[in-house]
């Protein structure tokens, strides 16, 4: 689209329809002179306004409320914001399981499907199991493909605006994969490819442990644990998009890698895998000497890393996900040591999303495409009548 100036009709029709559609899905169905009053438009702007995104398919005519038959006069006509128009969908990509989340344009989930993949699956095996997730959703809730709108992902790595995956040690064949334009080719619409951990920050904002708060810090503890920020509401993902990749901080010399640290032998833990580290965590529990040292270990890098990203960032909130959301040992640890290293500690809080945190997340980042091309406007030019 060429670039609009201030006195363009095409951008005052811009404006006034994004001012009009933004009434509407605020409202319940709401009359023309509901619209008129709460946009300050004339009622023939309006009018005119309404009938286009009528033909365009986002709004429709609400049925008359029961009992203005009984009032005299024909009732006034109400409307509504077609949620239903088009779909959005997230999908989580990690090393055990594809998972996939449908929803309208209101961002209500309507349906979900999920599907195991092996560690070990190279990357053509886990896109073909993208694939099937998808197929199975669409297929479950009678959604035709062409009604997408957009497409969230969320993947472990350092992810570039394009969707490349400049690194993704978690993945087999995943470094310098074009993930967003492999994907793209499966969908006739847009494609946002994102970081897991930047995702699930973005969700728990949304519909989890963050909704409240603006300046948090998640972080998917995992075995190369990940953190995603928001900063006044928006997340941060750095010049080059590793923000918040802590887990790496072994792979710069800092200490010793996962394996080692949870290790109960003095070998190298092997498989390591979420199984594995959750049967350490078990005997831990259980009372076992080297288990519950193994485990010191792990929690003390993992509180050190988060600490450093909290003292540079200073968030109201850290909020822990990711395989470690079941294990509660993770918490009063994390608390106390952010209490010692920190001038302002923050609350320490547990995901409300659970698994279901890079899924979600993927999800918001569609819809929040789709918000910028119904809402954004280029320019700070004000509604005309």
């Amino acid at each position: 689209m060429g670039r609009l100036t201030g006195g363009d009709p095409s951008l005052l029709r811009r404006i006034n329809s994004t001012v009009v559609l933004h009434a509407l899905r605020g409202a319940h169905s709401p009359t023309l002179s509901h619209l008129v009053k709460v946009t300050g438009l004339s009622r023939p702007t309006v009018e005119g306004v309404v009938e286009g995104l009528i033909e365009a398919g986002l709004v429709a005519e609400a049925p008359a409320e029961e009992g203005a038959a009984r009032r005299q006069g024909r009732p006034a006509r109400r409307f509504r914001f077609r949620t239903e128009a088009g779909h959005l969908l997230g999908i989580e990509i990690g090393p055990h399981r594809v998972a996939g989340l449908l929803s309208d344009l209101a961002g209500r989930v309507i349906g979900s499907a999920q599907r195991p993949v092996l560690e070990s699956a190279s990357a053509d095996e886990r896109l073909e199991r993208v694939r099937a997730v998808v197929a199975e959703v669409l297929r479950r809730t009678g959604v035709a493909r062409g009604s997408l709108r957009a497409v969230g992902v969320g993947s472990p790595g350092i992810v570039e605006a394009d969707g490349t995956v400049r690194l993704g040690t978690a993945l087999p064949g995943w470094t310098g994969l074009p993930l967003g334009d492999r994907l793209r080719r499966s969908f006739r619409c847009p494609v946002l490819v994102e970081n897991d951990a930047n995702a699930a920050a973005l969700a728990e904002h949304w519909k989890g442990a963050a909704a409240d708060s603006d300046d948090v810090v998640f972080v998917l503890a995992g075995l190369s644990p990940g953190a995603g920020s928001l900063i006044g509401g928006r997340l941060h993902r750095g010049f080059g998009g590793a923000a918040g990749e802590i887990g790496a901080l072994h792979l710069l010399g800092r200490g010793a890698r996962p394996e080692k640290l949870l290790s109960t032998t003095g070998q190298p833990l092997h498989p390591l895998d979420e199984a594995q580290v959750a049967r350490v965590f078990a005997l831990a529990r259980d009372g076992d000497a080297r288990a519950r040292d193994a485990v010191n270990r792990f929690i003390q890098r993992l509180v050190h890393d988060v600490a450093a990203l909290v003292l540079a960032l200073d968030p109201e909130l850290v909020v822990v996900g990711g395989w470690a959301a079941g294990l509660n040992d993770v918490l009063d640890p994390l608390r106390a040591e952010l209490d010692r290293y920190c001038l302002r500690p923050p609350r320490v809080e547990l995901s409300l999303l659970g698994e279901a945190a890079v899924a979600t997340g993927a999800l918001r980042l569609a819809l929040d495409h789709v918000e910028e091309q119904l809402f954004a406007v280029e320019g700070t030019a004000t509604a005309h009548r």
